[in-house]
This record gives structure tokens, C-alpha cells and sequence, in this order.
């Protein structure tokens, strides 16, 4: 490549990855009147399956709305808002709240939609706000020095920055090619997770339902979310069960019916299987505090309790402003520590949540003490013991530094 093309590729700042983690970085950094380039892997108009992180806390509402305002409306005007949750053991209810909606023009406590949604939303405010958007350049290497950060794309490119935000992803190339390593351990039970679309001629009630020990699915533990337009199910296989039998044709379609509406099972637009990780990165940034890791890059907790993008988007803010405080610092010791601060900060919040995460793990798949704990619950007149089966497959509800997380 030639010194002048080199020039062209020179950006200040590059974010890898343009899910809601890279989005909200790049809109955070314009909120901070930084330029910012977002390369990204695939084409603009890119469909991805599942609705994946459908619950959006009203901590990340507030934080968009920091970049963008009026952008938090947005999303709960798109999003769906339920006001009742039920929990039931072994098919008897435990425990059931309704909460009033927010007064009109305040943020709710949540919204619940399809994370394509999310980020159609947040790429528009991108579009607003002057994002530079460079698509189809999937980043297959990076490499740091002290004056900055060459990343190389799929098709030969190279790119240089004086930092990086990497938000791109789980597999993060990034992150592979610093060679940070991510550490943790990985669930032993497997879940099926399941979009279904909603029956307009057998609509369901707007609630939150949590079974321990279905009767109707052999005892497996079941989560059912509405978000807007549709159902999230979650189901928890037993040790002995066959993941791929039960995730597609009759086998998804027998235990969906027993658990919905028959017309359910045959509105199912996607469904998957998993066995939760639960790992953080080593470092959330390298050596020469150039490259600064966000979201699952840096991550990788179990669902319960929407710690994934719920904390991605913080790490987005968190790093934006590490990156706005390193250009203006000067000195590259003070550079050096606003990215370290951030890296440090960042991590603290990330082990935190996956804590919490492993202990909402751990109560969902109990041993048989704890299982004479969930029954001795059930069966007690005690308000906090369902309070508690209530709470509980969700982790502890203390916020981590840094974030905030649902409270309802």
C-alpha cells in the first residue's frame, strides 16, 4: 500500500463491529464531537436470525440517550413493556406482581424488541449524527505499536488508528490477534431458546412467566418473554435429553404445545441451541493501551438477567470517553492511563456480572440441597419465599460498577 493510500485509511479512532455494542460506541464518540469510522463485516443490509438481546434496562435507555437524545423514546416506543410477572413450581403459582406504567414522557423500567430492531434504531442515530460507515471489511488481524493500531480486513485492506474499539464480537479477531485470551468456564446443561411470532387470532397475555419444574415438559424449567411481536421461550434440558431432537420438526413442536397455544408451535421463526459461557478477557486492552475491548469481545456471560448488551453498551460509553480523554491528553502517559483506567473499570464490572450470572446458573440447575430449598419455597405461605423463586433464576439484583441494572 502506498503512503498516500496509507493516509486515506488513517482515522483517530476505528470501531470493529457494528452490533449494538459498536453502534452505541461510535454514537457515543460523536457525542463527544471525536470523528468515527465503523468497519464492519458485513453488508448494510445484513438479516441475522433470532431476536437475540430483546431486553433493553432503562440504565442502557439513559446511556443512549446521553449520545443521542431522544433516541431511549425511540427504542420503548418500538419496544414492548410488560406490566405482570408469574412464577410457578411444579405448575402451581408462587408468585405474581403487576407494576403501574411509567407516568407519560418519563423512560420505562425496560423495553422489550428484537435486537435487529435495536439496531436499526441505533443506526439510523448513527447516520444522524455523521458516522463514517465502511461495510463489508470483516478485520482478520490486528497488530499495536505505541503511535497507534494497523488492522487488516478480508479483502487486503489496512487500516490505521491512532485507537481502537473492538466490539466485534464473540470470535472477536481483534482480540485473537493481540492475543488476549479469554478466561472462564462453560455451562454443563443445554437450553433451547425459541422465537415464536404472536397468534393474532389467540393473543396471549403481556407477562413475564417463569416455570421451575413444568409438569407438562417433564419437569424442565421454562421462561416465556413477550417481546414486541413476539415470544422468547427458554427452555432447560435435562442431562439426559437430545438438544438437536428437541430444537427442530416434531420434537420442538411437542414440547412448544405443551407449553403454549398449539398455533405457537407452528409460528416458530427461529430457534437454537446453547451451553452458556461464562469468560472475561484477560485484559480489555493491550500492551500499549491502543485497543480497547468492548461487549462480548471482552465477554461472555449466561443470559439471565440481560447482562450481555446491558453491559456492552456501558463499555461502549466507558470507552468512548477513555479514547476522547487519550486524544486530548498530551502526554502519552496520561493517554496510557485514561485506556487503563477504562480497561480496569470495565473488567471490574465484567466480573461482577459474571458472578452474578454463574449464581443464577447454579440455582437453575440446584443440587439436591438447594433443590429441598426450592421446594421447601414453593411450599411455604412466606411472601419473600416466592419474592425469592421469583428473583432468584436472575441473580443477585445488585448492580455492577458502573451499571444498573432491572430492578422490577
Amino acid at each position: 500500500m502506498t503512503e498516500s493510500a496509507a493516509g486515506r485509511n488513517h482515522r483517530p479512532v476505528i470501531v470493529v463491529g457494528a452490533g449494538p455494542v459498536g453502534l452505541s460506541a461510535a454514537l457515543a464518540l460523536r457525542a463527544l464531537g471525536r470523528p468515527a469510522t465503523v468497519l464492519e463485516a458485513g453488508e448494510q443490509d445484513r438479516l441475522r436470525p433470532g431476536s437475540r438481546a430483546i431486553f433493553v434496562h432503562r440504565a442502557t435507555l439513559e446511556i443512549l440517550d446521553r449520545s443521542h437524545p431522544g433516541l431511549a423514546h425511540d427504542l420503548a416506543a418500538q419496544g414492548l413493556l410488560w406490566h405482570t410477572k408469574r412464577t410457578y413450581y411444579a405448575g402451581d403459582e408462587v408468585f405474581s406482581r403487576s407494576y403501574a406504567p411509567p407516568p407519560p414522557g418519563k423512560l420505562p423500567h425496560f423495553t422489550s424488541l428484537p435486537q435487529v430492531e435495536t439496531e436499526r434504531l441505533l443506526l439510523q442515530a448513527c447516520k444522524a449524527a455523521g458516522v463514517e460507515f465502511a461495510w463489508n471489511q470483516e478485520v482478520t488481524a490486528a497488530a499495536t505499536g505505541e503511535t497507534g493500531v494497523t488492522l487488516t480486513t478480508g479483502d487486503g485492506t489496512r487500516w490505521q488508528a491512532d485507537y481502537v474499539i473492538a466490539a466485534d464480537g464473540a470470535r472477536s479477531a481483534v482480540r485473537e490477534s493481540l492475543g488476549i485470551e479469554l478466561r472462564g468456564s462453560r455451562s454443563d446443561g443445554w437450553y433451547i431458546v425459541v422465537d415464536t411470532e404472536e397468534d393474532p387470532g389467540n393473543p396471549l397475555p403481556v407477562e413475564r412467566i417463569f416455570h421451575y419444574a413444568h409438569p407438562a415438559v417433564d419437569g424442565r424449567n421454562v421462561l416465556l418473554v413477550p417481546f414486541a411481536g413476539g415470544w422468547r421461550v427458554d427452555l432447560q434440558l435435562h442431562d439426559h435429553d437430545d438438544p438437536e431432537r428437541l430444537s427442530r420438526g416434531e420434537g420442538l413442536r411437542e414440547w412448544l404445545s405443551a407449553v403454549m397455544p398449539a398455533p405457537y408451535a407452528g409460528r416458530v421463526t427461529w430457534a437454537s441451541t446453547y451451553r452458556f459461557l461464562q469468560v472475561i478477557a484477560e485484559s480489555f486492552t493491550d500492551p500499549h493501551h491502543r485497543v480497547l475491548l468492548t461487549g462480548e469481545a471482552a465477554h461472555l456471560f449466561a443470559p439471565f438477567g440481560a447482562r450481555g448488551m446491558n453491559s456492552g453498551v456501558p463499555d461502549a460509553e466507558a470507552a468512548a470517553n477513555a479514547v476522547h480523554l487519550a486524544l486530548a491528553a498530551g502526554a502519552p502517559a496520561r493517554a496510557a492511563a485514561a485506556v487503563a483506567e477504562f480497561a480496569l473499570s470495565r473488567r471490574r464490572s465484567a466480573e461482577h456480572n459474571c458472578d452474578a450470572a454463574g449464581a443464577a446458573l447454579a440455582h437453575l440447575r440446584p443440587g439436591p440441597e438447594e433443590r429441598a430449598k426450592l421446594e421447601a419455597a414453593a411450599a411455604s405461605d412466606d411472601p419473600s419465599m416466592g419474592h425469592w423463586l421469583d428473583t432468584a433464576p436472575y441473580g443477585p439484583r445488585e448492580a455492577a460498577p458502573g451499571n444498573t441494572i432491572y430492578k422490577y
